[in-house]
């Protein structure tokens, strides 16, 4: 696959994990485009992403437009002369961007498409409750995530996994599907496969996760809400107000949860504390125990460490 000029587009820790093994392997890389510099930290100092990172350390260069239609950026585009994009863990790209190279341009998505097309495909595999996920690699069109199918590659699911394990195992078994998708194209051996959206397959989506959709309802049963929390950790994080008597409420995010085999005795929301390592809330059918939460403006912490420093109030309780 050495023979294809290839040019790489992805911006997060996921997508460089992918651009270090296409250069292990041998691939020509002869430009990557990734996101602008951008403010972090308490300096607000301008950090590159993870993929200009490691772009840099294996001395490939990198472009980062503002705008993926400026004329100037496309001319640098076309000087590269790629015969094969591959995206990853990107923004959606014009179709004068990969229109471009005569190998086309293809996608790494984080689920078994057509089945959780969207931004966040990962959390809501594990917030619907799935047993298995997976890769698929695509040739992009007009639609997002729309393309004809290469290749897939499942991966499952264990029942306490949260979207981190996730995430982490999706990335390694992403660098393989993409390395085999690029030998492949280059053998001029694909076949590509359209993807079936009959009116008979119900079609999961995966749209971006915004602050409020991470709030949690303790009327749903104990099994939603313990997914839930599963698929928000350990990032953006499933939240919920605490409310103690003569106080204002404060946010608390909830990071790992059990399942307790045990008849509820408490209502929705409402919380047992034994003031040392166990902390109970109740929801529609049975009680959730806490292993892992963050106090607005805390670190987050372990249940016993919590419970260390803060004193819980017996009337306090989740809403």
């Amino acid at each position: 696959m050495n023979h294809l000029r290839i040019l790489f587009m992805g911006t997060p820790e996921f997508a460089a994990h992918h651009l270090k093994v296409l250069h292990e392997r041998g691939a020509h890389i002869v430009a990557v485009i990734t996101a602008p510099d951008k403010p972090a930290g308490r300096g607000q100092k301008l950090k590159p992403s993870a993929v200009k990172e490691m772009a840099l350390e294996l001395s490939i260069p990198v472009m980062q437009p503002e705008k993926l239609k400026n004329p100037d950026f496309l001319e640098e585009l076309k000087s590269y002369r790629p015969d094969l994009q591959i995206v990853v863990a990107f923004r959606m790209l014009p179709e004068v961007v990969w229109n471009l190279p005569p190998k086309g341009t293809f996608n790494l998505h984080a689920s078994l498409l057509p089945q959780y097309r969207g931004a966040a495909p990962i959390n809501w595999a594990v917030i619907n409750g799935e047993k298995e996920t997976g890769v698929t690699t695509f040739f992009l069109n007009h639609d997002i995530d729309t393309g004809n199918i290469i290749m897939q590659e499942k991966v499952a699911i264990a029942p306490n996994d949260n979207a981190g394990d996730v995430h982490d195992r999706l990335m390694e078994a992403g660098a393989v599907l993409v390395v085999k998708t690029v030998e492949a194209i280059a053998a001029n051996t694909v076949q590509e496969i359209p993807q079936n959206t009959n009116e008979s397959t119900l079609l999961k989506p995966a749209p971006k996760i915004f602050k409020e959709d991470g709030r949690l309802d303790w009327n749903q049963s104990a099994a939603s809400i313990h997914n839930k929390i599963r698929g928000l950790s350990p990032f953006p994080g499933a939240w919920t107000e605490l409310i103690e008597p003569g106080k204002e409420a404060i946010a608390l995010k909830i990071f790992s949860t059990s399942l307790l085999d045990e008849i509820e005795t408490l209502q929705p929301g409402a919380v047992y504390c034994d003031h040392k390592s166990v902390l109970k809330v109740g929801t529609k059918d049975r009680p959730l125990l806490i292993h892992e939460l963050q106090l607005a403006g805390k670190k987050r912490m372990k249940t016993e460490d919590f419970l260390r420093g803060y004193k819980w109030q017996p009337e306090a309780y989740f809403k």
